[in-house]
């Protein structure tokens, strides 16, 4: 029950948070938290701790919760990390694809492509993002597969905040275009076709959104 409950927090603020009705920045009080719900802080608490390891929000000592403030700048320059890595990662897979691994990426292609249909905002960005660890897990190196999960996470409000449905469609379709060049072992296209699709998230990314509210009740009342 108690887990159950935490998910149900954890479930609504990260939609209020994804669908701009919190404003980055927001005190996320643990008592007006717990009033709202009709739980106990400790619960708030736990859930407020799983949105912090997502980097959803942040713990500040002393001073509690407050939703994170996404630097623009930092996203830029961890897709830019995240390119140079991932155009040698993506060559490495087709030099060592197997008819096993390109039927798991598509499996999870096909996963994406449900959450973007049903418009899970949050699923399909998790999926989307997980799209690329997964390839560091299928070839075996968990570093890289950590290095990645990190960097996704850094970026991940950004992601969750700025892309569209329209963006989260055409990246699901780059992903499988990615798989198809994988499965024919073309090296040079799938690495041009990861690099292509990374510059694409980015540049998709749309900052000139209204600006969310700031009224906790106000924000996770909304429907």
């Amino acid at each position: 029950m108690e887990s159950s409950s935490t998910a149900h927090i954890v479930e609504s603020l990260t939609r209020a948070i994804v669908e701009h009705r919190l404003n980055p920045g927001t005190k996320l009080a643990e008592q007006k938290l717990a009033d709202h719900f009709g739980v106990s802080r400790t619960l708030v608490r736990q859930a407020l701790f799983q949105l912090s390891q997502h980097r959803l929000i942040k713990m500040e000592p002393s001073r509690g919760a407050f939703v994170a403030t996404p630097s623009v700048q930092e996203a830029q320059q961890v897709f830019e990390v995240r390119r140079m890595l991932e155009m040698e990662m993506t060559r490495a897979f087709a030099r060592q694809a197997t008819p096993a691994k390109i039927r798991a990426l598509r499996a999870h292609v096909a996963e994406e492509r449900k959450a973007v249909d049903s418009n899970d905002v949050p699923g399909r960005t998790e999926l989307l993002g997980d799209f690329h660890v997964r390839m560091a897990e299928l070839m075996g190196n968990q570093v890289l597969a950590e290095l990645l999960r990190d960097l996704i996470s850094r970026c991940a409000l950004i992601t969750l905040m700025y892309q569209s449905t329209h963006a989260a469609e055409h990246s699901n379709d780059e992903h499988a275009h990615i798989v198809k060049a994988l499965a024919a072992k073309d090296e040079e296209l799938a690495a041009r076709l990861m690099d292509e699709h990374l510059r694409n998230v980015m540049a998709n990314l749309t900052f000139d959104r209204q600006l969310p509210t700031s009224d906790i009740s106000m924000a996770l009342s909304a429907p």
